[in-house]
């Protein structure tokens, strides 16, 4: 009898490794667990201090670099550091992400605007950035932040929605696209993270709330291991997967069940100044 396939366990030690928004919550978690595993972590934030704090946490395998991840010569910048002091880049996870909560109507116009590039179009350029290195070696994984909420509506924060759909589905078109290529691809989709993100946002006892270092750790597992998709916590994914064979009304009937119409509608506003002002430099 032919025992099943036992899928090869990727070693991370000397590997060369960058991370966008790792100042702070789950790009901080990732960076600190691939350092632990071995591997040279370049952090990227626009958040200098916070990246710099990470680095000195890492010690001499890592390093801080001010990056704004909209910005393609200041992207290609930061690979290219992380190549000079590393090595030839194995890995890439694209995480910076913003979100603003709040009715859809009353969104100002340059929040849409920012959300979009930082958290869909930053993640497309990363990601072509890092395949014109990863390419001509054959080898090498890109792994994409999206969240739950790249999969099922999120009402009250409608464009942070469309943009991790969009992550989805630009991580789902390039594993097809260069599936022979020798470069994996992940697509990472959270539940609710204890994070600055979730700072005055209702949490409906239905849904999940997981940390930053569960999400980290169900990276590295997908990093050693080449998975595609990840879900945090796992039992999410098969309720995603069921609640997407459902006829529509069912569907949005097990949504509302769930709460998840109480996530943004029912956030403190005033809590989450702090955040809005840090993330787009407006309450």
């Amino acid at each position: 009898m032919r025992l099943p396939a036992v899928r090869s366990v990727r070693s991370l030690s000397g590997a060369s490794a960058a991370v966008t928004g790792a100042g702070r919550g789950i790009g901080r978690a990732i960076a600190l667990g691939l350092a632990r595993a071995g591997a040279r972590v370049g952090i990227g934030d626009v958040d200098v201090e916070a990246a710099e704090g990470v680095a000195r946490e890492i010690g001499a395998g890592g390093f801080a670099f001010g990056l704004d991840v909209t910005d393609p010569e200041g992207f290609r910048a930061f690979l290219d550091e992380a190549e000079r002091r590393h090595g030839p880049l194995a890995l890439l996870v694209n995480n910076a992400g913003v979100d603003w909560i709040g009715p859809f109507h009353e969104e100002p116009d340059e929040v849409t605007l920012r959300e979009i590039e930082v958290n869909l179009c930053g993640t497309a350029l990363g990601s072509k950035l890092a395949l014109a290195r990863m390419l001509p070696r054959g080898e090498g994984q890109i792994v994409n932040v999206a969240s739950a909420a790249g999969r099922v509506p999120l009402p009250g924060t409608a464009t942070y929605s469309a943009t991790k759909h969009g992550v989805v589905g630009l991580t789902e078109s390039l594993r097809l696209e260069y599936r022979r290529s020798g470069v994996a691809f992940t697509v990472v989709q959270p539940a609710q993270v204890e994070t600055a993100m979730l700072e005055g946002q209702a949490r409906p006892r239905a849904l999940p709330v997981v940390s930053p270092e569960e999400v980290a750790a169900a990276v590295l597992d997908a990093v050693r291991r080449r998975r595609f998709e990840v879900w945090v916590p796992r039992s999410q994914g098969a309720s995603g997967k069921l609640a997407a064979v459902l006829p529509r009304p069912a569907r949005e009937a097990v949504m509302h069940a769930l709460g998840v119409h109480r996530v943004a509608g029912n956030s403190d506003r005033d809590a989450r100044r702090a955040y809005h002002r840090r993330a787009f430099g407006r309450d």
